[in-house]
């Protein structure tokens, strides 16, 4: 990307102050999204909000896309026109809430405990900004602009599902965010290269063979055999595979048994498998295979793996990065932006959408004077003071690209 004199200032074009003027409207409606939560697939009455302020701002919006997403487009038109393009997910996690918030969910078991409500809030504050900007001054977007409000990320499946509806088709470049509780509210993290882990789901059916819970040496106790399948993965790791390539296998659900007396005769095991080298998440699958059968036969049982790829690592693209940190010095101050030394072994499937283009994805910072709790966590709570930092740097961030393309 070659870099020319910015000629768009932000205070002149009076974005600061359309922000300021839409900013508690953008909280009340993070607040709303945050009261109804909604799961991965289901988030029809989070898309019907989101489609509705869209069109209220001058957006061309289609519905529908990816199952429940919303892609919308402004600027000018023509094949010879550049697509850039901004992503935010909207679905909520099967979490129940402990925040005591106000505006905490009103659904049993469901919470927005990774924040997306507040991406989708931020989308929303750049919709508000560059379609006034639009209105008032059309010459100023060189670029079409297409935002994608995606379902299913907590799932790893929408990302899949907008590009099979062709959301990424003609896109030059693509920004994102996710917030991070280990920054300070005000600051923003930045990364080139790979951001997030490649990611895989993991299920493990142990069978050994019933009996009565007084005498278990005539059965085989397929719950003891789990245990050690949990635990015998764990030291396998440390013990045959390289240690500058970190593995990380966590189990998240067990099923098995069905009374306090009863030998059981099967257990089922969900987990999530992480890792940052392509080539040694390539091997997992079979050393997964291989180990678990062997800790099993071991143990007089048997086993059936499956594993499924969730997705790859997200790789930001460098030019794009040092543009969004760019953005972000001109408007926060060069002390909070903060270069990341390491990517996070979290999964996202923004990567997905980058087999299509460049893009890149930043970290926003949320914690608050008291701290934030971590992502998944029944008590997350970010500081909404975080929401209007991810519209001024995303917003900048788009109009820097139109400026700087070539």
């Amino acid at each position: 990307m070659t870099a020319t004199p910015c000629r768009l200032n932000w205070q002149e074009l009076g974005l600061e102050a359309a922000l300021a003027e839409v900013l508690p409207e953008l909280i009340q409606l993070r607040r709303h999204i945050h009261r109804h939560p909604e799961l991965s697939g289901h988030e029809q009455q989070t898309a019907a909000l989101v489609a509705g302020e869209l069109r209220r701002w001058g957006w061309d919006v289609r519905e529908g896309v990816g199952r429940t997403g919303v892609l919308a487009e402004l600027g000018p038109a023509g094949l010879q026109v550049p697509l850039v393009a901004l992503r935010v997910d909207m679905d909520a996690l099967p979490v129940e809430e402990r925040t005591g918030l106000d505006y905490a969910s009103t659904q049993q078991g469901l919470m927005h405990a990774c924040g997306h409500d507040l991406h989708t809030a931020v989308g929303l504050g750049v919709a508000h900004l560059l379609g006034g900007l639009w209105q008032r001054q059309p010459h100023l977007l060189t670029a079409r602009v297409r935002l994608l409000f995606q379902p299913a990320e907590e799932t790893a499946q929408g990302a899949a599902w907008m590009r099979a509806d062709g959301a990424m088709d003609g896109v030059e470049a693509l920004f994102g965010l996710h917030v991070f509780p280990s920054l300070p509210v005000g600051t923003i993290g930045v990364r080139s290269g790979s951001l997030t882990a490649a990611a895989g789901e993991l299920e493990v059916e142990v069978l050994g063979e019933g009996g009565h819970g007084a005498r278990p040496h005539q059965s085989t106790d397929a719950i003891w055999i789990a245990a050690r399948v949990v635990s015998g993965l764990q030291e396998a790791i440390s013990r045959r595979l390289d240690a500058l390539h970190p593995v990380v296998v966590s189990f998240g659900r067990i099923e098995g048994g069905k009374a306090f007396n009863v030998i059981a005769d099967h257990v089922r095991l969900l987990g999530t498998v992480r890792c940052l080298d392509n080539e040694v998440h390539a091997q997992l699958p079979g050393w997964i295979e291989d180990t678990v059968q062997a800790l099993c036969r071991g143990h007089g049982g048997e086993a059936r793996v499956s594993y499924r790829c969730i997705s790859p690592p997200v790789q930001n693209d460098p030019a794009l990065t040092q543009l969004v940190a760019a953005a972000a010095v001109e408007l926060l101050g060069r002390s909070q932006v903060q270069w990341l030394e390491q990517p996070s072994l979290g999964a996202e499937d923004f990567a997905q959408l980058l087999e299509d283009t460049r893009g890149t994805m930043f970290r926003l910072g949320v914690a608050g004077p008291a701290g934030c709790a971590p992502l998944h966590s029944n008590s997350f709570a970010p500081d909404e003071a975080a929401l209007p930092v991810g519209v001024r740097v995303l917003a900048l961030s788009l109009l820097r690209w139109m400026e700087q393309r070539p």
